[in-house]
């Protein structure tokens, strides 16, 4: 069945999610025919386990435009997406805030297939998938990142590689989704910002902001 003929119903939800993040109608067309490819694409291949279209709303779109209320997002010119999967949240956001860049960070290939023709039927611009694991990414890149999101991808003991000396990306921002009983190691605590709890669907969640401090002169 191709994409252009799936019945996605016009529900309350469908309805609520426009209005709440204030879309363009622009904009609210590219999320229906993302929703199209993403439900025709999971028939053939696993991308998802989320294939409820009210769950997708919520737990794939509305969870990934949470960093939208998060932070202002108008001063993001380039964010970076770990282990985006099917794109999330890195092409939800794009679609909402089509002026960043974005960088897709996605190792699995038949995602990465998914990926390229998301973005090519929904006709997204400056945004690129790389398939690299992520730290031949961190090792083998230097694009200007302002922040690095992961959403359901690496564990942030590993993400805050992106901190160490030689990395080109040591004076980004890094945003984590976090369960609300998430704690954070001892060895990651020197970078931790700030958590930011929301609530999506049934779930309370935060997502959780880390970058490199300075390091306080001794005396």
């Amino acid at each position: 069945m191709p994409y252009e003929h799936l019945d996605i119903r016009d529900t309350q939800a469908w309805h609520m999610f426009i209005e709440s993040e204030h879309l363009t109608q622009d904009a609210s067309d590219r999320f229906k025919h993302y929703m199209e490819m993403l439900i025709e694409w999971n028939q053939k291949m696993n991308l998802t386990a989320i294939t409820n279209q009210e769950d997708i709303i919520n737990y794939h779109f509305k969870d990934s435009l949470a960093l939208g209320h998060a932070i202002n997002l108008s001063t993001i010119k380039v964010l970076a997406d770990v282990g985006t999967g099917a794109g999330f949240p890195g092409i939800a956001l794009k679609i909402a805030y089509p002026h960043m860049r974005i960088i897709l960070i996605e190792v699995v290939q038949k995602k990465v297939r998914f990926l390229n023709a998301v973005i090519e039927q929904l006709g997204l611009t400056d945004i690129e998938v790389v398939p690299l694991d992520w730290l031949t990414f961190l090792r083998s890149t230097k694009y200007p990142v302002d922040l690095i999101c992961a959403r359901a991808s690496l564990a942030p003991e590993l993400l805050v590689a992106m901190f160490a000396p030689w990395s080109a990306y040591k004076k980004a921002s890094l945003a984590y989704w976090a369960a609300t009983s998430w704690e954070q190691s001892k060895e990651i605590s020197m970078f931790l910002e700030k958590k930011v709890p929301y609530t999506v669907g049934t779930k309370n969640r935060d997502i959780v902001f880390f970058k490199k401090f300075p390091k306080k002169p001794k005396h």
